[in-house]
């Protein structure tokens, strides 16, 4: 009797298992790809009126894009001829005031980031994309940015290349 229970139980386990193999938690597809490049990704922001340049940005973007997919897909990131390309520019870095107190004085700053990013897709027809993805960041207006700028880059980074990779492979 006791055998017979041990049985049933570790077959219905290896069903669970097995049936659910083919889903992952992600909701990244990657299809036959096997590789990925992300090329990197210039800071243009200074062209766009308004926005500044921020030293080092462009690096920590690119690999915070790097790390996502590593992260979340079972691909090999390689320098060139990845089955997947990732390229772009950062193209916005703004702060604006967000709202104001009763004497006319902002209370909240906001600091937006914008990239454009071109996807190609060298194993699947008909999905490359380009677009421009943004997020924001909002803090205090009496905190200087050099205080905040390590976690609201973070954040937006976080969201931006979250975004990124779900126009990218994800399938919902």
């Amino acid at each position: 009797m006791f055998k017979a229970k041990n049985l049933i139980i570790l077959l219905v386990l290896t069903t669970c298992i097995y049936g659910c193999g083919i889903y992952n938690f992600t909701g990244g597809d990657v299809g036959t790809a096997k590789t990925f490049q992300v090329n990197y990704f210039q800071n243009y922001a200074s062209q766009n009126p308004g926005s500044t340049f921020e030293p080092g940005m462009d690096r920590d973007f690119t690999l915070s894009l790097q790390d996502l997919i590593l992260n979340q897909t079972s691909l090999d990131l390689v320098k060139s001829n990845g089955d997947l390309l990732y390229e772009g520019e950062i193209v916005e870095y703004r702060i604006s005031p967000m709202s104001a107190t009763s004497q006319q004085n902002a209370a909240q700053n906001r600091l937006s980031i914008g990239v454009n990013v071109r996807f190609f897709n060298n194993t699947k027809e008909d999905v490359d994309f380009e677009q421009r993805f943004s997020f924001f960041y909002d803090y205090p207006a009496n905190s200087q940015l050099a205080s905040v700028k390590d976690e609201a880059h973070q954040v937006i980074f976080e969201r931006i290349t979250q975004d990124i990779f779900n126009k990218s492979l994800a399938d919902w």
